[in-house]
């Protein structure tokens, strides 16, 4: 709050507090999945309410990872609402209902989960440094500089964000999904083709910008656009695994 402020009243200055806020509650993030998971006896991710917790602690993670080589001020500008409005929601709304669960902890099956989320949170981030590329494309092509234009990196160093973003989401998600195969149980089948259609659309924009299909303009207005794909095909993956795991 205290940063859209400043970047309202164009008295925006660069600092760590950002970083420092972020990392401080990305601690309680971490308590409150620890105590969750103790409590569940497993990962907490059995609810819509405990995926959106640990996609906005995955968020936090690998803005903490990567933060500090990018800005970590700025970038922290543009991470920290969107913490803000997945946990947030994920608070307000009525959707931490319990249910009775009745497959036993797996683990290969908690990877797969866990380890998709992480991804999410690196996509997401993706996201993110594309909306400050952007921005700054915006105002290069206008030649109307805001105060936040002589904090934003230069474009190549935002591209290259998004791309090492990308290349580790997708990695990890390949990962995840990789080890469901493992799993030694049949998932939903609504939940594996949300998950291979979020695989196929980020593989499709690495592939576009690898062939140079696409400009980087363009791959930094799909990392936003795939982002909120993945999310709204998050449901649909959290909805199917819930009514499986009930009797």
């Amino acid at each position: 709050m205290r940063t859209i402020v400043a970047f309202w009243g164009g008295t925006f200055r660069p600092g760590r507090f950002n970083f420092f806020a972020i990392g401080a509650g990305f601690i309680f993030q971490t308590a409150f999945l620890a105590m969750r998971g103790h409590e569940l006896h497993r990962c907490p991710l059995t609810n819509l309410f405990e995926v959106l917790i640990f996609l906005a602690w995955s968020i936090a993670l690998i803005y903490m990872v990567v933060g500090p080589a990018y800005r970590l001020s700025l970038m922290g500008a543009f991470t920290a609402p969107l913490v803000l409005i997945v946990q947030g929601f994920a608070l307000i709304a009525p959707i931490d209902i319990r249910h009775p669960v009745k497959l036993p902890p797996n683990p290969w099956l908690e990877f797969h989960a866990s380890m998709s989320m992480v991804a999410y949170g690196a996509f997401a981030l993706a996201g993110i440094a594309g909306v400050m590329y952007l921005v700054q494309e915006r105002q290069l092509k206008t030649h109307q500089f805001r105060s936040i234009f002589h904090h934003l990196p230069p474009l190549s160093d935002l591209f290259s964000a998004i791309t090492r973003l990308l290349w580790l989401g997708f990695v990890l998600y390949t990962l995840g999904l990789a080890s469901g195969f493992f799993v030694g149980q049949p998932l939903p089948r609504v939940q594996v083709v949300c998950a291979v259609a979020v695989w196929l659309l980020y593989a499709a924009i690495l592939q576009g910008k690898y062939l140079r299909w696409l400009a980087p303009k363009r791959v930094a207005a799909l990392c936003i656009v795939a982002f909120s794909a993945a999310l709204t095909l998050l449901w649909g993956i959290t909805f199917s695994a819930q009514l499986h795991s009930i009797p």
